[in-house]
Parts: structure tokens; C-alpha cells; sequence
């Protein structure tokens, strides 16, 4: 058991704020006649003194599974004031009431929330350094969200799935936004401590939720910094042009895109990598700055766009869906408003900073819900602006992952020809300059955003403890940076901005699915415990965001489902060979409970990755390339083979 801080909490003879699993034993020695806590009432003080309470504790050692009350001395203290009269002499004890159905949670065992607060109340040379106020979680949330979005898949969208209503598809997706970030939110300034839904999800769903949950944070986090550090390699290739200096197409894109290695995006992976290291306290101020710039920059981009704004780019508003699901028409608005869904990634991001915020319970809910409001309205504005410069179709092709830099080719006039001559040729560089920088502060967010879950994760011990080490220097998570610096890397090196852009808005969803879920969860769980911001419109708010997160979910590419499901099942294994034996909530448990819940997961999801491979197959047609098709049919097999052999092993083991 863990030694937690006693309440100071008195009212009428009555403790208060207590959870449901925990109580305070007061032992005194006279001047009481009735005892009443929130888990239970004494009508007389028990029969010994605290001397033989010590002795009865030696006796009967303090373990959570033990089949008594559990009591373990924390503190003596004196109250002086009104309490003293009715209360001589306080001693303090806290008591753990294990019940049969607590110690076989297995699984599903749920953090308690006063090691949560514990968690977060740490402080010392092992705990993350607390310096960043509500103006710089704004700043965090604006820096990653003004960005991923704007800067890089919005002319991809537009040209492949919306046309100019790539506006309504942002107004969807901000709407589910709205309901997931109420309920972070909440959760936020009840649990501020780093790992975000992850963090939520165990104190609320479960161990085995709180992994899945976790383990899709992971790849969402990665796969949004190898979004935006592809796009920024593409920027710079534009950026340098205009300066007549041409990078080979081989060392700027990977193979998918004509190339062989994209190494400025792996470069600029490793340098904020390496900024990530040094500390965080430098790096919001870094990221302050561009965020200041990089919001001036879209200012002024939407001013002197709107009078090169063409009328007839706006017809037909929502092109006629070319009879594939997805393509234009009302699907298509869906299909776009899920992929830009991961553009709002911003807020999702701040909470994973709670542990590095000064008085977190006040200023993270400040930091998520403005910096959401900010960027919906210039994420709005800016998507108007640019499909009414240019024509939706221009966004198409390579193009497409910089669409600043196209919309403002066509701020001009056309001459005889219909050539199109930039009015302000140096405004492109300008503001391409400017896109280099700010794309830095959301590459550093979302790194530091998947260290830190890896770093809760790790804490937990569901992770080897390598991962949970702080640079006794710079008080950072150095090992998981530079973990995530190799990774992130190869992929922004390797792998196509479209499929990073795509499987990044499916972790994203997921995620916010199971946060809205969480909530009315730990309304019922824990009603008593204190919020500095509760969600407005419970039930209502929550299942409203469950159900837009489904909606835009299943309107995403099948072959993007079976990336999720596939690596859903790398991290199963990874739980169910490491997660489960050596978590801290209940260590070297030989046989836990909720093993063939585990078990069967595997096999679900290995179903579940045949059904994907055949949709996509349908998807695309039967005569296009199989790879795919291939990948999660050996992936099904040999991991439904190996949850099967587990599910045999504990069965023989039961026998005996």
C-alpha cells in the first residue's frame, strides 16, 4: 500500500473528499461517540490503543490482498482551534477495505486516484519541472494545431475528397472536437498528470483500456510528426527554389514519391529531437515565438487573399461524388472531415504536458478550450481563402502537401495566355520562411507529446523502466526522445505523407472515442472527487462526441483501418509479454485475472484484420496489387495462432 496524504477536510465530525476504496481510522483516546467517513460509520472507537494497533500490524502485515482491513500508520498530528475540543488527540491511519471483487480486478484493475494526485504533486530532480502557465498550454495547443492542418493536408483534401467544402469538413471535425475537448477538459483539471487519455483511461476503464488507449496514443503522436516533418521537407524544397537552388527529387522524397530517402525530413525530426532534450522550459519559449509568427502569417495570408477570391472556384461547392464511396459528394465532406481531424491535434496535445504546467487544475482546461476556439475559426477562414484563390483541382498531386505556396501563385492577374503572374512573388517565400519555422513547433509538440505517454506508460511499469529515466540535468525523458528520434525519423524518410496524414486521424478518433466514454464512466465512479471544470450537458455532450468520432471514422480508407488493427496487435503482444507481469498495480501476480479477455482480444482483432484486408481489397479491386491483403492475412494467422496456444497453456495450467 502507499502512503497517501491524510484529509484536513472536517466538517460537523465528518471527513469528506475520501474515495470510495479508502478511509481515515482515527484511533483517540476519548471525547468521541460517533465516528462517521464517507465509507463507513463507527459508533465507538475500536477497543484497542495504538500502541496494540502497531503490534497487530506486525502480526498481520499490510497487503493489499489480504483477506482484513489493511491499516497502516501515516501520521500523528495535533489540532488546535474548534476541532481540538471535540478531538484531544488525533493519530491518523489509512485503511484500505479489500473486498474480494478489488483483489481480483486483474486486468482491469483501475489506478487509484490518490496515486494519480501523488503522481502529479511530485516533485525533486526524478519529476518533471513545472514552468509553463496558461498562455503557454495556449501557445503549446495553437503551435501544433496551426500547422498539421492548414500547412499541409488541406490541398490534399480539397483535391481529392471535398472541393471547396473542405470548410464544412473543418466545421465537422472542430464540432466533434468540441465534445471530446469539453471531456478533456474535465478530465484534466481532475487528473493533472501527464499521459493524457492514456492517464484517463486508467484511472476510469482499466489497465487493459488504458494500454490499448495508450499504445493508439503512441501512434498517433508518431505518425502526425511524420506527417508534418514530410511536409516541411516539401516546403523547403519550395523555399529554395525561389532562391534557384534545386534539391535532387532522390534525397527529398521516398520511394513511394519518386524518390529514394527524404533526409530533410529526417534532419529536422533529429533537431527538434535534440531541442526535446534540452528542456522544455526553452522550448516554449521557442515554440511561443513561432506560434506568434506563424498566426500573424495566416492574418495576413486571409486579408490580402480575400480580394483574389474567384466566385466561380465555388461552384459546384460540393463536386458530384464520382460513385466511389469517399470521392466528392456528402461522403466525401465526411471522408475530408475525418482526415483533417488529426489538424486539431493541438489540445490532445497539451494535456500530456499536465505534470510540466504550473497550477494545472485552473490552466489546463484554459489552455485546450481556447487554443480549440482559436484555431477552428482561422482553420475556417484560411480553408475559404484558399479554395477561392485557386481552383480545387490545382491542389492535386505532389503540390498538394504545400498548398500555401500554390494559393499564393494565383494572387495575380492572368495575362492573354490566362498565365496567372504572382502580384507579390516575394510573399511566397516570406511566408514560406514562415511555415518552415512554425512546422517546428508542431513537430517539437507532438514529440514531446509521445515521450511523455511513454513516460506514464513506463512509470506504470507496463513499459521497462529505460523509458520512465529523467536526465538528472535537464529533467527530461531523454531515452524515449531519442527513441522516438530514430523512429519518427525513418518514417519521415521513408513513408508517404498520405498515409501518415490518413493513420494519424484514425489513432486520433479512436482516442477521443474512448476519453468521451471515460467521462460518463467516471461520473458514476467518482462523483465526490473535485473538478475545476466539469462538462457541460452530461450525457449528452459525451455520447454526441462518441458517436461524431465513430461516424468520421468509418468514413476513413480501409487501408488505413488495417494499419490500425495491425499495429493494435504489435502492441498486444507487447502488453501481453511484458505489460501484464510487470505492472505495478499488481506485481509478480503469477495469474491475473482477465488473461482470456486478453486472450481473446488477440483473437478479435486478428478476425478483425482479415475483414479489413478483404474491404480494402474490395475497396480497390480485385486485379490491383495484394500486398496488403497478404500482410494481414499473416498477420491474422500467426497471431490468432499464438493467443490460441496461450489460451491452452492457461487452461492446462488451471487443470493443475
Amino acid at each position: 500500500m502507499r502512503n497517501l496524504p491524510a484529509t484536513d477536510q472536517w466538517e460537523n465530525n465528518k471527513i469528506s473528499g475520501l474515495n470510495v476504496h479508502f478511509a481515515l481510522l482515527l484511533i483517540t483516546f476519548g471525547g468521541v461517540s460517533k465516528l462517521t467517513t464517507e465509507g463507513k460509520t463507527f459508533d465507538t472507537p475500536p477497543p484497542f490503543k495504538p500502541t496494540e494497533l502497531f503490534v497487530l500490524i506486525q502480526k498481520k502485515p499490510c497487503i493489499a490482498r489480504s483477506d482484513c482491513l489493511s491499516l497502516q500508520p501515516i501520521q500523528s498530528q495535533e489540532y488546535g482551534g474548534q476541532t481540538k475540543r471535540y478531538f484531544p488527540r488525533l493519530f491518523v491511519y489509512h485503511v484500505q477495505l479489500s473486498k474480494k471483487r478489488n483483489r481480483k480486478m486483474g486486468l482491469f484493475i483501475k489506478k487509484p486516484f490518490e496515486a494519480l494526485l501523488a503522481e502529479a504533486n511530485a516533485s525533486g530532480s526524478k519529476s518533471l519541472k513545472r514552468v509553463l502557465g496558461p498562455w503557454s498550454l495556449v501557445a503549446l495547443g495553437v503551435g501544433v494545431i496551426i500547422g498539421a492542418g492548414l500547412f499541409s493536408i488541406t490541398g490534399t483534401v480539397a483535391a481529392g475528397y471535398t472541393g471547396p467544402a473542405i470548410t464544412l469538413s473543418f466545421a465537422i471535425a472542430a464540432l466533434g472536437c468540441c465534445f471530446a475537448g469539453l471531456c478533456y477538459a474535465e478530465f484534466a483539471s481532475m487528473i493533472p498528470v501527464a499521459g493524457s487519455a492514456y492517464t484517463y483511461s486508467y484511472a476510469t476503464m482499466g489497465e487493459l483500456i488504458a494500454w490499448i488507449i495508450g499504445w493508439d496514443l503512441v501512434l498517433e503522436y508518431t505518425v502526425a510528426a511524420t506527417t508534418v516533418s514530410i511536409s516541411w521537407s516539401r516546403y523547403l524544397v519550395v523555399f529554395l527554389e525561389g532562391l534557384n537552388i534545386h534539391l535532387p527529387q532522390a534525397l527529398t522524397a521516398c520511394p513511394w514519391d519518386g524518390g529514394i530517402v527524404n533526409i530533410p525530413a529526417f534532419l529536422i525530426v533529429v533537431l527538434m529531437s535534440i531541442f526535446l532534450i534540452r528542456g522544455t522550459e526553452g522550448s516554449s519559449i521557442f515554440n511561443g515565438i513561432v506560434v506568434f509568427l506563424k498566426v500573424s502569417v495566416i492574418a495576413f495570408f486571409v486579408v490580402l487573399g480575400w480580394k483574389y477570391i474567384n466566385a466561380d472556384n465555388y461552384t459546384p461547392y460540393i463536386p458530384a461524388n464520382t460513385g466511389t464511396l469517399g470521392e466528392y459528394g456528402i461522403s466525401g465532406v465526411l471522408r475530408g472531415a475525418a482526415i483533417v481531424f488529426f489538424a486539431f491535434l493541438g489540445f490532445d496535445a497539451v494535456s500530456t504536458a499536465a505534470q510540466e504546467t504550473k497550477n494545472p487544475k485552473r490552466n489546463m482546461p484554459i489552455g485546450i478550450l481556447v487554443s480549440l476556439l482559436v484555431c477552428t475559426v482561422l482553420y475556417m477562414l484560411f480553408a475559404h481563402v484558399m479554395t477561392g484563390v485557386a481552383h480545387y483541382s490545382d491542389f492535386a498531386g505532389q503540390q498538394g502537401i504545400a498548398p500555401v505556396a500554390v494559393a499564393i501563385d494565383h494572387m495575380g492577374h492572368a495575362d492573354a495566355t490566362g498565365v496567372i503572374h504572382p502580384d507579390y512573388p516575394w510573399l511566397n517565400r516570406a511566408i514560406v520562411l514562415a511555415i518552415l519555422f512554425g512546422y517546428c513547433s508542431v513537430i517539437m509538440v507532438t514529440l514531446l507529446g509521445q515521450s511523455r505517454v511513454f513516460l506514464s506508460m513506463s512509470r506504470d511499469g507496463l513499459l521497462p523502466p529505460f523509458f520512465s529515466k529523467i536526465h538528472e540535468k535537464y529533467r527530461t525523458p531523454a531515452h524515449s526522445n531519442l527513441l522516438f528520434m530514430v523512429i519518427v525519423g525513418g518514417l519521415a524518410a521513408f513513408v508517404p505523407a498520405r498515409v501518415a496524414g490518413e493513420m494519424t486521424s484514425i489513432g486520433t478518433l479512436f482516442a477521443f472515442t474512448l476519453v468521451c466514454a471515460a467521462v460518463l464512466i467516471v461520473r458514476k465512479s467518482m462523483p465526490d472527487v473535485h473538478r475545476a471544470f466539469k462538462t457541460p450537458f452530461v450525457p449528452t455532450v459525451p455520447i454526441l462526441g462518441i458517436l461524431t468520432c465513430l461516424c468520421m471514422m468509418l468514413f476513413l480508407p480501409a487501408d488505413t483501418w488495417i494499419r490500425l488493427v495491425l499495429w493494435m496487435l504489435i502492441g498486444l503482444n507487447v502488453y501481453a509479454c511484458y505489460g501484464v507481469k510487470h505492472s505495478k498495480l499488481e506485481h509478480n501476480v503469477k495469474r491475473r485475472k482477465g488473461l482470456t479477455i486478453l486472450n481473446m482480444t488477440g483473437i478479435a482483432l486478428s478476425v478483425l484484420s482479415v475483414i479489413t484486408g478483404l474491404w480494402h481489397q474490395q475497396t480497390v479491386g480485385w486485379e490491383e496489387d495484394k500486398t496488403l491483403l497478404a500482410i494481414s492475412f499473416v498477420f491474422a494467422f500467426t497471431h490468432c495462432a499464438f493467443y490460441m496456444v496461450r489460451i491452452w497453456k492457461q487452461t492446462s495450467e488451471k487443470k493443475k
